[in-house]
């Protein structure tokens, strides 16, 4: 090893997920209650250290894995967090990336055996560290990207009606939109299409149904909420 490297301090690399979800018509975040040292009995985002031969693209899907038990998962990075004091444990750079999942998918038993909750966005405990200012950048940016890409379909089930579509972009956005207006942009997207089958649990007349197609999306990605 040259000089130039060996002269210089090593530091760890860490990740961290903000893991969004959708749930009773308000956004949800997956936190843990910390069991381990630094900040034990806290609550945090869920992390891991980047491993020797893995991306750090990589090493945030392995821990939303880890978590959660899913895989191919919308992710998007955040940015990166070095202050110096950030980590009361060790000098640490962490990566931040954030999840949309659909709440109904993931794998309950690992959740609960990292001691993790979904928590409402609008009732967040004090978060460790840097993380209150990760989930900050984080709902900042998701939103940016919701409002010309439909990304926001991550957080729903396959199948879905309107009224569901439009209160998680109101959850997404911290805003009410009118209905009119709204189901009118809805309209002109011919990737969000209506199916013979009707919601009979949610909607006490029976609202249709509808999924989104990712390919027609793909062919004439136009989206603007």
């Amino acid at each position: 090893m040259s000089d130039y490297y060996s002269s210089n301090p090593k530091f760890y690399v860490g990740v961290d997920c903000i893991i969004f979800g959708f749930h009773e018509g308000e956004l949800h975040l997956l936190l843990l209650k910390r069991n381990f040292k630094p900040a034990m009995g806290e609550w945090s985002l869920m992390g891991g250290f980047v491993q020797e031969n893995e991306s750090v693209d990589d090493a945030a899907k392995r821990v939303l894995k880890e978590l959660t038990g899913l895989h191919n998962v919308y992710m998007e990075q955040v940015g990166s967090y070095g202050t110096v004091d950030r980590d009361p444990g060790e000098r640490v750079i962490s990566i931040a990336y954030y999840a949309l999942v659909n709440i109904n998918e993931y794998d309950k038993d690992l959740v609960h055996q990292h001691n993790a909750f979904w928590v409402n966005i609008k009732n967040l405990p004090p978060l460790i560290f840097d993380h209150p200012l990760m989930v900050e950048n984080a709902l900042s940016l998701m939103q940016q990207k919701a409002s010309s890409e439909p990304i926001g379909f991550n957080l729903l089930p396959k199948l879905f009606t309107l009224t569901q579509l439009q209160t998680m972009y109101e959850a997404i956005f911290g805003e009410e939109m009118d209905k009119r207006n709204f189901r009118k942009r809805i309209s002109e997207m011919d990737f969000v299409e209506k199916t013979n089958k009707i919601d009979k649990i949610t909607s006490k007349r029976g609202a249709a149904l509808y999924k989104f197609n990712e390919k027609v999306y793909r062919k004439s990605p136009k989206f603007k909420l």
